[in-house]
């Protein structure tokens, strides 16, 4: 673990977090989430048994054939943590290992209302990647808005935001945004005064609260 990232990466988050809730009546939401990646991330429980509590974790199978052990392995690592998770797109696993909710790709986003008239305890956020991913959905209750910066993985080929468009696009949003995408300790602070309600990242987040 990099104390000094993790330090700097969760006090951004949480300050962020403080902000919104003040101009907001959104319901607590996690500063920071962890975005796993069956490559980037092939063992996302051992940043999650790291994370602070009140954090979160988003896992994103994408059709891995140990997705069920790993998603009852992270919930048994993150509930007595009193760390949130979410799994990606997969509603019928996040029942099955009592997940606190699901995050739904840009593309399903079309899913959130009935998701939250079955399942009213949960926790439904979306991935968006411009302004009409951020108007108002029914029963989504949470954005996060990619990339910010250049980042890897999925969001290598798409023209990073930078923090002035970030900022443009969260003033319009119709709910809470977390900020996604080339996230480091490094750039974190350059979200601050943007209104995004936290953070959430992949590698620097595995970098700095994983066990190397």
């Amino acid at each position: 673990m990099s104390r000094a990232d993790a330090e700097v990466l969760w006090e951004v988050a949480c300050g962020l977090a403080r902000t919104a809730a003040e101009v907001s009546r959104a319901p607590a939401l996690p500063p920071l989430l962890f975005f796993t990646d069956p490559v980037r991330t092939p063992r996302p429980w051992e940043t999650a048994a790291r994370l602070p509590r009140g954090a979160g974790v988003v896992y994103r199978h994408f059709g891995a054939p140990d997705a069920s052990a790993t998603a009852v392995r992270l919930r048994e690592l993150t509930r007595p943590r009193g760390v949130r998770l979410l799994i990606g797109l997969d509603d019928e696993l996040a029942a099955d290992v009592g997940a606190d909710g699901v995050h739904l790709p840009e593309r399903a986003l079309h899913r959130a209302a009935a998701l939250a008239a079955r399942r009213p305890g949960w926790l439904i956020t979306g991935a968006a990647h411009g302004a009409e991913a951020l108007a108002p959905i029914p029963g989504l209750q949470a954005s996060v808005l990619s990339p910010v910066f250049p980042a890897g993985g999925a969001s290598a080929d798409r023209t990073a935001l930078g923090a002035a468009q970030f900022r443009a696009f969260v003033a319009g949003a119709a709910r809470p945004v977390w900020a996604l995408g080339g996230i480091t300790a490094a750039n974190a602070g350059e979200l601050v005064g943007t209104g995004a309600c936290g953070l959430a990242a992949v590698g620097s987040i595995a970098a700095a609260f994983g066990p190397g």
